[in-house]
């Protein structure tokens, strides 16, 4: 299919999304490895720099610990003892990763791997890249409050990280690589200040497209979003309070 709108509901993409907290509960144990890479998926990063700046570990140091702590997670079944009404997910596993740390004993770790691991692809030094270029000091960071806040931030972060490469897939897959390179140059470009008209000039388009492209890349980036966010909550209330925190609204 063209880069042509309006799209029709067959386009939607993913076709279903399902919580990482039922799948963990599952008894096939391929489906409880899925669940955990779909949580490693949104969750490496934050964990990565939280390690580092909470827990003042070397870069090495960290990347072992992240990798150490979702083997762990599935290892000791972690996401069964999660209750939904408790706390919201990302609190509790930012306790679990405290706790992780707190007890590491890296010989022993190292012995362990080779059994479970998650097939999900790290960049490190994109992340590594990302908290320097934060320009944060972490004398900057002097209470577990604002360590908190920034684990939420991050988590965020990388939930629209997710959201976008799902996204630009979604363009390829229907041909519409165009709507992805403008929703990327008007809403993701931080630093140029373009307009529509703009826009249209550059690609030789009408305004009306461009207006019709960006809210059709927009409806979908909100509802790849709240897919992923659905997938890694453990109750429909987490879910509706997640959406708030991100969205600033309920869905």
């Amino acid at each position: 299919m063209p880069d042509n709108l309006p799209t029709q509901a067959a386009d939607k993409f993913p076709l279903t999304r399902w919580s990482v907290i039922e799948a963990a509960r599952s008894d096939d144990p391929g489906e409880r490895e899925r669940a955990l890479e779909a949580l490693f998926a949104a969750y490496w990063k934050p964990v990565y720099k939280y390690i580092r700046l909470r827990w003042n570990r070397p870069a090495e140091d960290a990347q072992d610990l992240t990798q150490g702590f979702f083997v762990e997670l599935l290892e000791r079944d972690l996401l069964l003892r999660y209750e939904p009404a408790k706390s919201r997910l990302r609190t509790y596993l930012r306790i679990c990763v405290d706790s992780f740390v707190l007890n590491h004993d890296k010989a022993t770790y190292r012995q362990k791997r080779g059994g479970n691991t998650i097939h999900v692809p790290l960049d490190f030094d994109a992340a590594e890249g990302e908290l320097h270029s934060a320009a944060m000091d972490v004398a900057s960071i002097p209470s577990s409050v604002s360590l908190e806040e920034f684990f939420e931030k991050e988590w965020i972060r990388s939930l629209f990280a997710l959201s976008v490469e799902d996204l630009r897939q979604l363009c390829e897959m229907r041909g519409r690589p165009k709507t992805f390179q403008l929703f990327e140059e008007y809403d993701l470009d931080s630093v140029r200040d373009t307009s529509y008209e703009t826009l249209a000039a550059k690609y030789g388009i009408p305004v009306t497209y461009v207006t019709n492209a960006l809210a059709w890349a927009r409806r979908e980036f909100r509802r790849i979003a709240l897919d992923r966010l659905r997938e890694i909550c453990g109750s429909y209330d987490e879910f509706q309070r997640e959406v708030l925190a991100v969205f600033g609204k309920q869905a």
